[in-house]
C-alpha cells in the first residue's frame, strides 16, 4: 500500500468516524492529492425560516471540504479564517456537491478554495480559507 493509499484510508476512516459530519450527512465522493470532493444533502435539519439551507450548513460543508483538500497533503489543520460568497438559494432535498482545492500548501499555513454546487451543477457557494498547519498524519 502506497502512502497516499494509506492516508486515504485514515482520511475516509476518521470522516466517517466524526459526530458533526455524520450529523449533517456528509459523505465523501472523492479524494485526490490537493482536492477533496464531498456532497451533502439538504434536509429539513439543514434549513432555515424559509425552508432552503442554512448559511451554517452551507459553511460547514465549505470547511469541510476545504480542509480535507488540507489534509490529502498528509497534514493535519485548522482553519484561521474562511470567507464564503452565498450566490443562489438551496431549496431542501436538493443535494449538495462541493470541490475543495489546495491553491497553496505551505509549511505553516495552506490556502484554499471551495465551489458548492447544486442539483443541476449550478454555483451556489463559493469560498476561500487559510489553514494553520498544526501536525503530519504518519
Amino acid at each position: 500500500m502506497t502512502d497516499l493509499s494509506l492516508l486515504k484510508d485514515h482520511l475516509y476512516t476518521i470522516y466517517s468516524e466524526n459526530p458533526f459530519v455524520a450529523l449533517l450527512q456528509m459523505e465523501i465522493i472523492e479524494l485526490e492529492p490537493g482536492k477533496a470532493t464531498l456532497s451533502m444533502p439538504i434536509k429539513n435539519k439543514h434549513t432555515n425560516f424559509y425552508n432552503s439551507a442554512h448559511g451554517g450548513a452551507l459553511a460547514a460543508l465549505a470547511d469541510t471540504a476545504m480542509g480535507m483538500a488540507c489534509t490529502t497533503t498528509g497534514k493535519k489543520v485548522v482553519t484561521l479564517d474562511m470567507n464564503l460568497n452565498y450566490i443562489r438559494n438551496v431549496p431542501c432535498q436538493e443535494t449538495l456537491t462541493a470541490v475543495g482545492l489546495v491553491i497553496h500548501n505551505g509549511s505553516r499555513t495552506i490556502v484554499a478554495t471551495t465551489d458548492i454546487f447544486n442539483n443541476t451543477n449550478q454555483l451556489v457557494v463559493s469560498a476561500r480559507a487559510t489553514f494553520f498547519v498544526t501536525s503530519t498524519f504518519f
